[in-house]
């Protein structure tokens, strides 16, 4: 079963569990609709609650991917689901009112790493398992298991591409624009630092910032204070956190009179708007990350800790620290992909097509009005 709740409707059911009154299920809600799906009551419920709506990637492949995966091993168990909106607040109200509710496990990808750390305690206090799912958990918390991609290794893909770029076109003493995702996401100080490690030595960072949200019109106004900074030609390089920020330092780019084309600019996540721009030039390249392994395998072992079972053999692959005790972790590959591939990347149709990443009409959605782009580029 699939049970959508509101922020709202999340405090209301904390209040009312905490007054011993008993809630209906309720349907569509501001955090991502829904309804119950096949597979009757009874069962429990487990909580997924993720960090905000700004990357496309959450309510795309994330929650989907998670959904189907989870009810297929545990099809009598409820899920409760809620999007924090990039607001620790409302984060940890949705995580207090899962808890309240009773919910056996909680699958929580963090708003703020540090900040989730209470809602950890408050679960273990009263004997609920939690996944840190995508963002490690951190705040003096244990959770049971953590989720991820290798994040430092995908901050030195992201730098090394550009890097590869550069000095494959001949460009000397290169100029870099960084712009990071927001401090408060552990992931975006990982991918700062495996940046920042490759980048050492090898190009001159001109100007750095971070969009504290992970909002495009961020990064619009941030690069907009570049280009006034250092001019149109004080850089050779644009480094993005991901692809909603590329979209926007692009945007400031065209603004001010400069071709993207000219500039090479990095993302991360294959968002569709960054593939097209992609495919047009506009943006040198992203990091693909495999969502739906991720997420199945996140499913897998809050079914396993749902059932009371430790996971299969060969799941997880290591720890990481955080900061408090090494956490179990699974971290997945990522690959850096550019239109058609070389300098040490992959292209766009050996990964994101050939997973048919985007579904079944994955072609369609990417390629729409960029039908030449597409051709060129080897995708049918």
């Amino acid at each position: 079963m699939r049970l959508s709740i509101s922020n709202l409707s999340l405090s209301l059911l904390a209040v009312a569990a905490s007054a011993g009154v008993g809630c209906k299920k309720s349907g569509g809600a501001e955090g991502g609709s829904g309804s119950a799906a096949a597979g009757g009551g009874g069962g429990g419920s487990i909580a997924l609650l993720l960090p905000e709506s700004q990357t496309t990637r959450y309510e795309s492949a994330d929650r989907p991917f998670f959904e189907a995966k989870f009810k297929a091993l545990c099809p009598n168990v409820e899920i409760v689901y809620a999007n924090a909106n990039q607001v620790a607040a409302n984060q940890q109200q949705q995580a207090e009112a899962a808890i309240a509710r009773g919910a056996k496990v909680i699958v929580l990808d963090p708003v703020d790493g540090d900040a989730a750390g209470a809602a950890v305690k408050a679960a273990k206090a009263k004997s609920i398992p939690v996944i840190a799912y995508d963002r490690l958990i951190k705040g003096g918390a244990v959770p049971d298991y953590y989720v991820s991609f290798d994040n430092e290794r995908i901050g030195k893909l992201q730098a090394q591409a550009l890097v590869d770029k550069l000095t494959a076109n001949g460009v000397t003493n290169a100029k870099i624009t960084m712009i990071n995702g927001s401090p408060t996401d552990n992931n975006a100080t990982l991918f700062k630092n495996g940046a920042h490690s490759v980048f050492e030595g090898k190009v001159t960072v001109v100007k750095e910032d971070a969009a504290a949200n992970w909002k495009p019109e961020e990064a619009q106004q941030l690069m907009e204070q570049y280009i006034a900074a250092i001019g149109k030609d004080g850089f050779d390089a644009a480094y993005q956190a991901n692809d909603g920020t590329a979209g926007g330092a692009i945007a400031a780019m065209k603004a001010a009179g400069i071709d993207p084309k000219t500039k090479y600019v990095i993302g991360q996540d294959s968002e569709i708007a960054a593939l097209q721009r992609i495919l047009s030039g506009e943006q040198y390249a992203t990091i693909y990350k495999r969502i739906q392994p991720q997420a199945e395998k996140a499913a897998e072992l809050a079914c396993n800790l749902y059932k009371g079972e430790k996971p299969a053999a060969g799941v997880l692959g290591g720890t990481v620290n955080n900061g408090t005790a090494d956490i179990p972790s699974v971290l997945l590959p990522a690959v850096a992909i550019t239109a058609s591939g070389g300098n040490g990347t992959e292209s766009v149709a050996n990964t994101v097509i050939k997973d048919k990443f985007y579904g079944d009409d994955t072609v369609k959605k990417i390629c729409q009005g960029y039908e030449s782009q597409c051709a060129a580029a080897n995708i049918k």
